[in-house]
């Protein structure tokens, strides 16, 4: 897993392209690292997950999985523990500070599309496509995708892709509402970072606060959520970069935000 941070941005590429950036325990867990890092580092307000060569991930490495016979001597709990672990990268890409966008720039499939879904944004290449994958190797679903697909797509739609695993293009993606745009593949990662550049000059508080309150809203009533978004926006409305956007309005300039 490769890690580069500039302006405001970190980038993070999955790094085996000649297995497609298929995910073993040395990616889960350096992808662990590098997102429980970031999300502490204030100075980064987008990351971006791409894959490196033509896949973004092809999932769980199956002949890793398939070679692994000692893991089958771990005590279940143990083993539950271990995933459990690992599954916090899903969770870090949903709940962290900064916006993720997922860049899937090919092969999307299992816990691949699961870490592509866990991002805030989904940009796919024109080329790029998806399946669910898990029942085709015998698996029940791993890193949130039972929980973020039905979320994107409706339960009944989610259950569809799940129970068949189909494989399906990047303009299906879009209409499902599994990505938030298609882009073409020329330069299809500047674009991104492009977009990623545009968020990153933004108040960072603001930002902050917005994916809180949306995150906030799946699991809260109307009035419950009222009372978190009230505390929200007081405490931005109090803050320094809502002064330096009133100051740039009326002085005609382009706001610079500091995050405080």
């Amino acid at each position: 897993m490769l890690c580069e941070i500039a302006e405001g941005i970190a980038t993070l590429t999955i790094n085996r392209p000649d297995r497609l950036n298929a995910q073993n325990t040395a990616v889960f867990e350096a992808a662990l690292g590098h997102l429980e890092r970031i999300a502490e580092e204030r100075s980064v307000h987008v990351v971006v997950l791409t894959g490196a060569g033509r896949a973004f991930s092809a999932g769980g490495d199956l002949v890793d999985i398939g070679s692994s016979g000692g893991a089958a001597r771990v005590p279940r709990l143990e083993r539950v523990r271990q995933v459990r672990m690992l599954t916090r990268t899903s969770e870090l890409l949903h709940g962290m500070p900064q916006v993720t966008i997922a860049a899937v720039n090919g092969a999307c499939a299992g816990g691949g599309m699961s870490w592509a879904m866990a991002c805030d944004l989904r940009y796919a290449a024109r080329s790029a496509f998806f399946t669910t994958a898990f029942v085709n190797a015998g698996l029940s679903g791993d890193f949130g995708m039972t929980w973020l697909l039905p979320r994107a797509v409706g339960p009944a739609r989610a259950k569809e892709l799940l129970f068949f695993a189909d494989r399906f293009d990047a303009a299906r993606a879009a209409e499902l509402g599994v990505v938030t745009d298609v882009l073409d593949d020329d330069g299809f990662l500047d674009a991104v970072r492009a977009r990623a550049a545009r968020l990153a000059a933004k108040a960072p508080l603001a930002l902050m606060g917005l994916k809180a309150n949306v995150n906030d809203a799946a699991g809260l009533d109307f009035g419950a959520h009222l009372d978190i978004e009230t505390t929200r926006i007081v405490a931005t409305l109090g803050s320094s970069d809502c002064a330096e956007a009133a100051h740039a309005f009326l002085e005609k300039r382009t706001p610079v935000f500091r995050g405080e």
